[in-house]
């Protein structure tokens, strides 16, 4: 049984399936509630007597609110111009200077109570984001509203309400900032005031799907997305207007849960080439004009992906780490030292690959061979988005909160 149903989406005609679900396959402890069933491979122990090939030192520690808890929320900071933004489902969305930790301002604003586990007087809830271009920082929230501040003194400047919850990061660029809420919208608002300019919402969403969104990416006046129904798609960013759109997950079987096929981790764009995987489906590039395939790879993921100048980076369903050559798709490497620790979405730092698992603990890999380089612990608690790496500094936090900062230097030898 694969960790990703634990996070799965409560919907309508689908809670009762997931119960049953869940029922028969039990949860992990840690990710979903606090039962470890006996029919779940336990994680791979980590190594007594591991020495550490790179030098990491933590730099500073925080706490954000209580995370995004248990909600399926994406909980990862965002970097711009020497500061760490974050923001937590208990209402809290702060600032940090990110060469030390202190926090430069901080927001914790009143609002309705929701459907899911309620924390604190009237917080808002957010869920998606934060985001940040420039001057702007944008979060989504559980009850459907986006709210923009100033990234330097938080100061609020406007908000807008939407259909849906909103569990991932917005994304900014031409002018406008594009959301995805969890009812398969993606809705392009005006930058200045959060007017909303034009709404995509011709996806078909299941029944039954993971509990998670792919966050749209902007670029060269286009917004990428992944989607429930196991598509790839991209709109004109001005006016939302459908450019192609490509099946990774076909979402074949005989039940509902083997026909899931999300496409909910990160995509990435580089060099005209969109690069993006699916649950039980297939990593794939795609030509950014046209959505057809440059090449695939029989290699599905609940997880995104990150790249590197020469490859591309995954964990699958059992959390083995892979590489894939970046031009051609072919196979470069296997890490399963790490197999069933549930390990969240991967970033790139130099010559590493640095991923979080279930336990709190950060792994950095080798790029070229997948080699264990070294490993720093934030908490006990699940590390589920892709690290923030700029430079030398890496920025993790976990499901309940916790932000640690690394610098990474050389050879610990």
């Amino acid at each position: 049984m694969s960790a990703i149903l634990t996070a799965s989406r409560l919907r309508g005609a689908s809670l009762v399936l997931l119960a049953t679900a869940m029922a028969g396959c039990g949860t992990i402890k840690g990710w979903f509630n606090d039962t470890k069933k006996e029919n779940i491979e336990p994680p791979t122990p980590l190594a007594e007597n591991f020495t550490p090939s790179i030098s990491v030192q933590k730099v500073w520690g925080e706490r954000v609110g209580k995370g995004a808890e248990k909600t399926g929320a994406s909980a990862r900071p965002a970097y711009a111009d020497g500061k760490l933004f974050a923001a937590s489902t208990t209402g809290a969305v702060e600032a940090y200077d990110a060469a030390t930790g202190k926090t430069l301002w901080s927001k914790h604003l009143g609002g309705r109570r929701g459907f899911l586990i309620h924390r604190g007087p009237n917080s808002v809830r957010w869920g998606g984001g934060p985001s940040v271009d420039g001057d702007l920082v944008v979060v989504g929230t559980l009850e459907g509203t986006v709210q923009a501040f100033n990234a330097g003194d938080g100061a609020e400047r406007w908000n807008t309400q939407l259909t849906s919850e909103v569990i991932s990061a917005p994304a900014i660029g031409g002018g406008m900032v594009y959301v995805r809420t969890n009812d398969g919208h993606i809705v392009g608002l005006d930058r200045g005031d959060g007017t909303r300019k034009w709404v995509y919402d011709r996806a078909t969403v299941p029944l039954l799907s993971l509990r998670g969104n792919s966050a749209p990416v902007f670029a060269d006046g286009v917004v990428y997305a992944g989607e429930d129904n196991g598509k790839v798609i991209a709109l004109r960013a001005s006016d939302g207007v459908v450019l192609w759109e490509q099946v990774l997950s076909p979402g074949e079987g005989r039940t509902e849960i083997d026909r899931l096929q999300d496409v909910d981790g990160e995509i990435a764009v580089a060099d005209n080439v969109v690069y993006a995987v699916g649950y039980k489906g297939q990593t794939q590039a795609l030509s950014a004009q046209t959505g057809r395939p440059v090449w695939t790879h029989e290699l599905g993921a609940y997880a995104g992906l990150a790249l590197s100048a020469s490859q591309v980076y995954l964990t699958d369903a059992d959390a083995n780490v892979y590489a894939l050559d970046l031009r051609s798709g072919s196979s470069q490497w296997k890490q399963d030292a790490l197999k069933y620790r549930w390990l969240g979405e991967p970033a790139v730092q130099g010559d590493a690959v640095v991923v979080g698992d279930l336990e709190g603990w950060v792994h950095w890999l080798s790029i070229n061979d997948g080699k264990l380089l070294a490993r720093e612990r934030i908490s006990k608690a699940p590390i589920k988005s892709a690290p923030v790496v700029v430079g030398d500094m890496v920025y993790v936090e976990t499901i309940y909160g916790d932000i640690a900062a690394y610098r990474v230097g050389g050879s610990s030898k």
